[in-house]
């Protein structure tokens, strides 16, 4: 029974902690995996979900899906956070899930936060767990776990890739946080509609960002004669430390095209200046950065592959350094980006190499490329570096095995360049 204590505790716990949903009815956001009729809300109804993780950006829902799983299910749940656990807790959970298997025949649920920092020793101790099924693994991860985990673990799970909120979204939450009880709905708040837009713009498609930005108004903006606490555009730039865009969403976007049809057009100066115009408008410097980096493979690429490290240096830069001082590096970037020399061959040739990776189904491994030796010494793998560091030899399947995807340009380093047949 809930006593007094536990209430003033509740109280007590963030804004986002507080609202967290407790059911698949209240989740918010990714339609795309617990849709009424998807198949993971169907095997949580059900309780005959398998291992699975969950990862993408922060405040997208991961912990609270896999909080909701828990609750939904009647098999024991183990939380662990591997940041704070080790290879003894990892044992320990699994010997206790091994003695409740055998006693009542129910595997037990084992949600892992962070679960890209658990080493591979860690991620070894609940393999064969999961394999004998007396563990139900769920993780939850804003890494990428096909580049980041061990893939024993990540070929033993489903992976659901959770997607940032949208800007619907997080106002409806943050309406629901005004006038729940689990929020403040003992309160009399009055929120603008540009306030709203601007926690939806400015959390970045991240709920507990919002959640969190919305509580620092609440608490800190005094009281009026009314007795009402007044939200403005003013106040959530303030809470949230993120100054609103000076303009509107579509002239963003036109703002942004602009930008990249400069660096594709090697206009520098109007590179510098759309640049410049988005980042004094609040548009986050990442989002030019990450532009740049894009377009050095799309529209320069192997014409001066320089270009591609210079515009990850300025990413690098704007995450290490930060504002006024990365917006050097930003320009040292948009110039370097549209002084290079043109060539759209690395797009043509991963659009070529895409399609038939789509389309073609008889593109067996050739032999002598297997990973097992074979008998037919004709056909067997040449070592490059025996010939000189090239040698003649087929790579690609029979069926593609006169296909072209790379044509260079005539422009920068790829004038001249004689490709080496090796089909």
């Amino acid at each position: 029974m809930e006593d007094l204590f536990d209430k003033q505790n509740f109280n007590n716990k963030p804004l986002a902690e507080r609202m967290r949903a407790t059911s698949l009815d209240e989740f918010i956001g990714q339609e795309h995996i617990v849709s009424k009729n998807s198949l993971l809300s169907r095997a949580i109804k059900s309780n005959m979900l398998g291992s699975c993780i969950f990862y993408g950006p922060p405040g997208t829902g991961k912990t609270t899906l896999a909080n909701i799983i828990s609750k939904t299910t009647n098999y024991p749940c183990v939380k662990l956070n591997a940041v704070s656990s080790g290879v003894a807790d990892a044992k320990k959970v699994m010997d206790e899930a091994r003695n409740h298997f055998r006693l009542y025949g129910k595997p037990t649920y084992l949600l892992l936060d962070e679960c890209h920092r658990w080493n591979k020793a860690q991620s070894d101790s609940v393999l064969s767990a999961i394999e004998e099924g007396f563990i139900i693994f769920i993780g939850s991860t804003t890494e990428n776990p096909f580049v980041n985990m061990t893939r024993a673990i990540v070929s033993r799970c489903r992976i659901f890739e959770f997607k940032p909120l949208k800007s619907e979204q997080i106002k409806k939450a943050l309406k629901n946080a005004i006038s729940s009880e689990k929020g403040f709905g003992n309160l009399k708040i009055n929120i603008t509609e540009d306030a709203l837009d601007h926690y939806a713009w400015a959390s970045s498609g991240d709920l507990r960002t919002a959640y969190n930005a919305l509580e620092l108004a609440v608490r800190t903006t005094p009281i009026n004669k009314k007795g009402e606490i007044d939200i403005d555009k003013t106040v959530a730039e303030q809470s949230i430390q993120k100054k609103s865009l000076s303009i509107d969403e579509t002239i963003f976007y036109d703002m942004l095209s602009a930008f990249c049809k400069s660096l594709r057009g090697s206009d520098a100066e109007a590179g510098l200046y759309w640049s410049m115009r988005l980042i004094e408008a609040g548009c986050d410097p990442l989002v030019i950065t990450r532009r740049m980096i894009a377009h050095a493979s799309e529209d320069i690429g192997m014409a001066d592959s320089n270009a591609l490290l210079i515009a990850i240096c300025a990413h690098i830069a704007v995450k290490n350094i930060g504002l006024p001082e990365c917006k050097l590096s930003i320009a040292h970037a948009v110039i370097y980006l549209c002084e290079a020399p043109k060539s759209n061959s690395v797009l043509n040739a991963m659009e070529a190499a895409t399609t038939d990776a789509q389309r073609v189904k008889d593109d067996a491994v050739p032999n002598h490329l297997k990973n097992h030796p074979t008998l037919d010494k004709q056909m067997s793998y040449k070592y490059p570096h025996d010939f000189g560091g090239y040698v003649k030899q087929q790579y690609m399947p029979d069926s593609l095995k006169n296909r072209t995807y790379y044509v260079p340009s005539k422009n920068g380093r790829e004038k001249g360049l004689i490709r080496k047949k090796v089909k």
